[in-house]
Order: structure tokens, then C-alpha cells, then sequence
């Protein structure tokens, strides 16, 4: 059995939007697919947008500068965090060496000279017998 409504019905179909509606410009910049984002100088980064509970990596196109910039959850805008980005010396980072000052190390043979001075100290300090004071009871 087919149920007929008698109350009337409150409702609109729905319609659907047409294709070519235009879209409402946005301000905020638009990223590349790559994924880095580009700015010019300092200036716009600190104009750079960035949402709430976020931080975003901005490269410099005019110099080789990184910026961080960053959100509180309060929404507070964090100072600009600035970086220098330099080269690496591809002999150093394949060999995965990390050059350091020579003062920094001690020879072999002056830490075998250091270890054996130690050792005759340590047994010149057990053949001392310790001092002991005697107390007179007799006050």
C-alpha cells in the first residue's frame, strides 16, 4: 500500500551551482607543487601568512636565507627565526668527515705518558701509610 502525505512538503530540491560560478580571490600567497615556498627578503616573511598552531620553512629567492615563521595555538605570531645556508665541501660530507682543530686531541703517546704518571702517583700514595693522631685521655 502507497502511503500518501497530506501535509504539504517544507522543503526546496536542491540546485545545483553552475560550473563556470567565479571563485573568491584569496590572500593568501599560493604554494608551487614542490613544496618550498618562496619570498622576497625579509620583509616578506614576516608578511607571510600563517595559520594558527603552525610553521611554515620560507626561502629567500633574493639571498641564501631560510626563515622559519610559526603560530601559537593562541594565534600569537613567534619572532622570525632566521638562517644562513652555506655549501657543503663535497670531499668532507661524502668521506663524512667533520674537521676539527688539532688542539682539540691528544697524541697517543702523550696520553700513554699522562696514564703512567697517574699510575706512579696512585702507588706512591699506597705505600704512605695515613696519619693517624693520637688523643691523650688523660684530660
Amino acid at each position: 500500500m502507497a502511503y500518501n502525505s497530506y501535509f504539504p512538503q517544507y522543503y526546496q530540491p536542491m540546485q545545483q551551482m553552475p560550473v563556470n560560478a567565479p571563485q573568491m580571490p584569496s590572500n593568501v600567497p599560493q604554494s608551487n607543487n614542490s613544496g618550498i615556498i618562496w619570498v622576497q627578503g625579509e620583509a616578506a616573511a614576516k608578511a607571510y601568512p600563517v595559520a594558527t598552531g603552525q610553521a611554515v620553512l620560507l626561502m629567500d629567492s633574493e639571498s641564501s636565507v631560510m626563515y622559519i615563521k610559526s603560530c601559537d595555538q593562541s594565534g600569537m605570531p613567534q619572532p622570525l627565526r632566521v638562517f644562513d645556508y652555506t655549501e657543503r665541501n663535497a670531499t668532507a660530507s661524502e668521506a663524512g668527515i667533520v674537521k676539527r682543530p688539532a688542539e682539540e686531541y691528544v697524541l697517543k703517546s702523550e696520553f700513554d705518558e699522562f696514564r703512567n704518571e697517574i699510575k706512579k702517583s696512585i702507588k706512591g700514595i699506597k705505600k704512605t701509610k695515613p696519619v693517624t693522631s693520637e688523643v691523650d685521655d688523660d684530660e
